[in-house]
């Protein structure tokens, strides 16, 4: 191959890698697009995408979620991995900054090969510092498209570094040799030689072995996505009562659902808009039990203006509250304290003391729904009805409005637990 052929070759590469991972985090940052006036804008663009994956049952998996977003995370396995989300991206991108610093400012003063800092026992700690955060975008996002970009990254960018390293060993020699030998490519060197067998990461990669690796590599990223989906589902704060299937914000609102959906479920106006869906084979109702100022309520339903957050210019706040207290935007309208109650009179009609139910339509092509977990299959139909709102403590029902078709972000897939 002449000199100019390698050169095309190695762009070519760098271009196809470098795509990649902005297409990755372009993916993943969605949730910060999602609820930036910028939203219009982006999905124009990128909707048609997803409702075109929507289209066909062998793509649709791929506009799905697989991990909680609209609840809090069910138990410690789930509320760990979901912390682990933030940690990730943090980490990741500060260990990317860092070692991108370090290089240039080393080819500035053109003192060679980096080899110090995280560059003493790892050779590519930017590819694991962009590894990192795209993980952890994928877990705070949770969408499989998401997570297949993720595998396609990894992929690419393990080629990039294994070409690199034979151009730093033709450049260098021996020297880059040594330094291959005591460290690792994207981990420690003694964990790397736990994990294979084939340290002499040199060798050029043959074209039947890539494929195998990426292979292996997507049947075990996105496999374990869809591991961590039925996971996810069966831990849900999910109860049925009266024939509707109803998931809460927290476990422990489950005692309120318990207590007010029958008598809420009687009432005339309601059991009229549930009776006919409830009576035709293949359809559901599944009501979502939320506080009535819950902020992300906009993605299961259009309940309002005030719940379409790509209008409250308060993307900065949002985003940074999501990443470094990641729960808060989930359980800070649960705050309730009974014993208050006797010495201020505004607190029986705070919002504290409100819930707000949201009854959605399921139905299925596929066959019937056999328990509540079939709510949440990939290739259910979901269709807003209307909500209502009830007194936590007397019951009492406080509206009752219809909601139009599709979420607060219109017909954008959006998370459905």
């Amino acid at each position: 191959m002449t000199q100019q052929k390698r050169s095309d070759t190695n762009i070519s590469k760098r271009f196809a890698a470098s795509s990649a991972i902005v297409l990755s985090f372009i993916v993943g940052l969605e949730i910060v697009i999602m609820i930036s006036p910028f939203a219009f804008f982006f999905y124009a663009a990128f909707n048609p995408f997803l409702l075109a994956l929507n289209q066909s049952s062998m793509s649709r998996w791929l506009t799905a979620f697989f991990l909680p977003h609209m609840v809090v995370p069910p138990n410690e396995a789930l509320t760990v991995i979901r912390i682990l989300g933030s940690v990730f991206f943090v980490g990741g991108m500060l260990i990317f900054l860092v070692c991108a610093g370090q290089v240039y400012i080393g080819k500035v003063l053109k003192k060679g090969v980096a080899t110090k800092g995280f560059y003493t026992f790892i050779r590519h700690p930017q590819y694991l510092g962009l590894g990192l955060g795209a993980l952890g975008l994928a877990i705070m996002w949770p969408r499989f498209l998401t997570l297949t970009l993720f595998a396609v990254m990894l992929f690419l960018y393990y080629l990039l570094a294994k070409d690199e390293e034979r151009r730093m060993t033709n450049r260098f020699g021996e020297s880059y040799v040594v330094y291959m030998d005591r460290t690792g490519m994207f981990l420690p060197r003694f964990i790397e030689k736990v994990l294979t067998r084939n340290s002499k990461s040199q060798k050029r990669l043959g074209f039947g072995k890539a494929i195998l690796i990426f292979a292996v590599l997507l049947v075990v990223v996105i496999g374990s996505g869809f591991i961590l989906r039925t996971y996810t589902i069966h831990h849900l704060p999910l109860v049925q009562v009266n024939r509707v299937d109803v998931i809460a914000i927290t476990k422990e609102d489950l005692i309120a659902v318990k207590q007010l959906l029958p008598s809420v479920l009687e009432d005339p106006a309601i059991g009229s808009k549930l009776q006919a869906i409830e009576n035709i084979e293949g359809h559901r109702v599944l009501a979502y039990f939320i506080p009535v100022d819950y902020v992300m309520q906009g993605m299961i339903a259009n309940t309002g203006g005030e719940w379409k957050l790509f209008e409250q210019h308060k993307t900065i706040g949002m985003i940074t509250e999501y990443i470094f207290h990641p729960f808060t935007h989930l359980t800070e309208g649960h705050a309730h304290h009974p014993g208050m109650q006797a010495h201020n009179p505004n607190l029986h009609n705070s919002p504290a003391m409100r819930r707000r139910i949201i009854f959605i339509e399921l139905s299925s092509s596929h066959g019937e729904f056999t328990s509540p977990f079939d709510d949440f299959g990939i290739n259910i139909t979901r269709t807003p009805l209307f909500f209502v709102d009830v007194h936590l403590h007397t019951g009492e029902i406080l509206q009752i409005r219809d909601t139009p078709t599709g979420s607060g972000w219109g017909t954008v897939p959006t998370p459905i637990f």
